[in-house]
């Protein structure tokens, strides 16, 4: 899958809304991926907005985060996991929010965006692997885009 694939399928699963801790709603909006061949990861930063009860009025601003990919086999979906938030810039926020958020945010909204699921193969996308006794294994990223590893169907134990 090319780059330019991956943002497209990622893209159309988006906005999301996330509730963080019960007392405030982050939406996020598609982001924009680079790759990171180095470590085997993604990129993402996209358009957040922080709203909810414990606030008395929304707040726009970025989140960037870093993740891993792994494929799930019972729904056939790639999922963002081991999500590293590297930012979460929200714009005029009152400096006592701004220093409590700086503390607790990437920890908030790692445990809220534990997995994320990104895209979800058809049927028809894995009929020819699944015809020869394979599924998808492990996903490496490159710098042209993502790399499935096929490896056979485990037999099941008698």
């Amino acid at each position: 899958m090319t780059q330019e694939q991956l943002q497209e399928v990622v893209a159309r699963r988006f906005p999301q809304h996330y509730p963080v801790a019960g007392l405030l709603s982050l939406d996020l909006q598609a982001p924009v991926l680079r790759l990171l061949p180095q470590t085997n990861q993604i990129n993402a930063t996209m358009v957040a907005e922080l709203s909810g009860n414990a606030l008395k009025r929304s707040y726009s601003g970025g989140l960037d985060v870093d993740f891993s990919l792994r494929y799930e086999p019972s729904d056939h979906t790639l999922r963002a996991h081991q999500i590293h938030i590297n930012a979460l810039m929200l714009n005029d926020l009152p400096p006592a929010l701004a220093d409590m958020l700086q503390t607790y945010a990437p920890a908030l909204a790692e445990k809220t965006l534990d997995e994320v699921t990104l895209h979800q193969l058809r049927d028809k996308d894995l009929a020819l692997a699944q015809g020869a006794g394979l599924q998808p294994g492990q996903l490496t990223v490159t710098d042209r885009g993502l790399v499935m590893e096929l490896v056979p169907v485990p037999k099941p134990q008698p």
